[in-house]
């Protein structure tokens, strides 16, 4: 199949164009957030294929992956005309849990009957009110980095993009309490300054953003993985974590508690316990990485790329039929 998507969410394309198929990925002139083109800091086969607008009006597409609202208008253009979901098989991929008034927040494409709605855990599906619209889940798969681990600093990392901007929502709060149990070292997008933001000394909150050929190497050297989100959909980072073989110490919120086993690390929606959960690992480097170790198997058996791709395919297949 040539399969058009845009490239939205590096780490989760990663794993979908490791498929048998070629993926159309649009570009544009200043590679803007609808033209991105392939990955630059990702390892993308040779089946992920750039194409511009004017090349897509004549392309030949079998299927469409939508994963933002405003795409299907996009499509729509750049396609010549062709509609997804009417002249041409469709998906919508949902990465996000709902935001707003959670309970009652409505998908922007509810009631639709052109379409199947994927969620990437089954908690979004829980929470999006998506009306008559066929959904599906099909849970993360990661391209597996290998068993890294190695905890020799004795430090928690921490994945996340943009922790000032997005504050409570990433646990970006409670970070001083989490920094007198075990120093942080917080890696991602935009977390330049957060020492100072939190009012941390250095030593205690440390920032860096790293490119992925680095991160995960990078993630191995820290005792422990620290996920002190409130409210996203299930983070790649945590699952990469797992797969390097990193142990657990995670707020019980959203699809955390299905994803990491209780042999792995430590949940809990009392930042107390996490905070003694990541002291016990700095003191007990062989329980991190027993721990650890359990953690990258839970990840291997359920979060592995071969079950995503296969779960991709059945999809595709039906949907295309």
């Amino acid at each position: 199949m040539n399969i058009l998507l845009w490239h939205v969410h590096g780490s989760w394309t990663t794993a979908f164009v490791q498929g048998p198929h070629t993926y159309l990925v649009p570009v544009t002139p200043d590679r803007d957030a609808d033209g991105l083109g392939r990955a630059r800091t990702f390892t993308w086969p040779a089946s992920v294929r750039e194409l511009t607008p004017a090349q897509l009006r004549d392309a030949n597409v079998d299927l469409v992956v939508l994963q933002r609202p405003h795409e299907r208008e996009l499509a729509e253009r750049w396609l010549g005309g062709r509609r997804p979901g009417r002249d041409l098989p469709a998906v919508y991929l949902e990465h996000n849990a709902p935001d707003g008034d959670v309970p009652t927040t409505r998908h922007p494409f509810a009631d639709r009957d052109d379409l199947t709605l994927v969620h990437v855990t089954h908690f979004n599906r829980l929470f999006w009110d998506c009306g008559s619209t066929r959904t599906e889940v099909i849970e993360h798969g990661i391209v597996d980095p290998g068993h890294q681990y190695t905890g020799r600093l004795p430090r928690a990392a921490v994945v996340v993009n943009e922790p000032v901007r997005r504050g409570r929502y990433t646990g970006t709060d409670l970070l001083p309490e989490l920094a007198r149990a075990a120093p942080l070292d917080v890696f991602g997008m935009r977390t330049e300054g957060l020492a100072d933001h939190l009012d941390l000394p250095e030593e205690r909150c440390r920032s860096a953003d790293l490119p992925q050929s680095e991160l995960h190497a990078a993630m191995a050297e820290r005792r422990l993985y620290l996920h002190p989100v409130r409210w996203t959909s299930l983070g790649l980072s945590l699952l990469e974590a797992m797969h390097l073989g990193m142990p657990v110490v995670a707020l019980a919120t959203t699809e955390a508690v299905e994803a990491v086993p209780p042999d792995a690390g430590t949940l809990s929606t009392r930042p107390e316990v996490l905070a003694r959960a990541a002291r016990r690992y700095l003191e007990e480097p062989e329980a991190a990485a027993e721990d650890g170790a359990r953690a990258r198997q839970a990840a291997l058996e359920r979060y592995g790329l071969k079950r995503f791709l296969d779960d991709w395919e059945r999809l595709l297949t039906e949907v295309r039929s």
